[in-house]
């Protein structure tokens, strides 16, 4: 008779996850070197441009202007639907989740917290960057334009550089920044340009952004993701502190787990080996009752009060029912005669 249990799909999946090589030997932190310095130099270079050809109203505001009046949206409005839905892959909180999801997958196989940590600091060195920035421009996009021909800036708005775009170029790059071997990071850096270069295009599609705002987008999020190198120190140390509080906290509750209950002993029954007088019982009651502590005094009801022994019973002997004299048991022949008066 087979007893084996049937191994379902998810029982497969699982198996071939433990299949899989836990924490490699090496892994490859990457580093700021001499190359990832000049192209770092380049990208501040080309951000600052954007920025000072958007500030003096160059040729480059202008063909903003022509792309808002030409007006793509209108242009091919059957990939209208199509846009609305790819434009998400740049939006903050759904790209942040599947990101996080499965780098928190490899952060529990290769038991290491650097990936999550890595996505968190870039995601806060995005917020940091690109929040002053936009708040400090206060540039208005096409639907809020003002003046034609104008470059919109320092009235209010909150769209240079674009979000969209700065997002997609780290939450899709950090997964080309954290891959294990060479040939990796070249696929996901080539999947993440696309991608990111799909969602800012997208934007301008939709009339939401300028062409400038885009421009500078890209050059942020690169920026963040060359930066990252920088950082590593400071995630290696975040994580020695997290594993370290974590094992100390471990350590706590084994430490609570295994403190030792003293058991209750039982009463010995201690006997003697000379019988016991009359006068020691006495004595060993007294003592009992002198440790004991006197009684606290009983209040009675007032009134006269008799002695147990004086009361009347609780239970009357006998039948509770009068005598009767002529009464007589049921199916009994009476011997008594009525006497009659004379």
């Amino acid at each position: 008779m087979c007893t084996e249990r049937k191994l379902t799909r998810l029982d497969r999946v699982f198996a071939r996850l433990d299949r899989e090589p836990e924490r490699p030997a090496h892994i490859d932190v990457p580093r700021m070197t001499p190359h990832r310095v000049v192209l770092f130099a380049a990208t501040l270079a080309f951000y600052g441009a954007i920025v000072w050809a958007v500030v003096v109203t160059s040729w480059l505001v202008r063909l903003d202007w022509q792309v808002m009046f030409f007006r793509p949206y209108q242009q091919w409005a059957e990939i209208h639907a199509f846009v609305d839905y790819y434009v998400v892959l740049g939006q903050r909180g759904p790209t942040a989740v599947m990101v996080a999801a499965w780098l928190g997958w490899r952060s529990w196989r290769q038991h290491t917290l650097r990936p999550l940590l890595a996505l968190g600091v870039s995601l806060l060195l995005l917020n940091v960057t690109v929040g002053a920035a936009k708040l400090g421009m206060g540039r208005l996009g096409p639907h809020y334009a003002t003046t034609i021909g104008s470059n919109e800036m320092w009235l209010g708005g909150d769209i240079f550089p674009s979000g969209h775009t700065a997002n997609a170029v780290v939450t899709w790059g950090i997964l080309a920044y954290l891959a294990s071997t060479p040939r990796a990071r070249r696929w996901l850096s080539a999947v993440s340009a696309v991608t990111s270069l799909g969602v800012g295009m997208s934007t301008v599609y939709l009339g939401t952004h300028w062409l400038s705002d885009v421009l500078l987008g890209w050059a942020a999020g690169l920026l963040i993701l060359l930066a990252l190198p920088w950082f590593e120190p400071l995630i290696a140390r975040a994580e020695t502190w997290l594993l370290d509080l974590r094992d100390r906290l471990r350590e706590r509750q084994a430490a609570g787990a295994s403190v030792p209950v003293t058991p209750v002993e039982a009463p010995v029954l201690v006997t003697s080996r000379h019988p016991v007088t009359e006068d020691e019982t006495a004595a060993a009651r007294e003592a009992g009752l002198a440790a004991r502590g006197p009684r606290a005094p009983v209040h009675l009801a007032p009134g006269p009060h008799t002695a147990r022994a004086e009361r009347a019973p609780g239970t009357p002997t006998g039948s509770r029912r009068p005598p009767h004299t002529e009464r007589t048991t049921r199916g009994a022949a009476s011997t008594a005669r009525p006497v009659t008066g004379a």
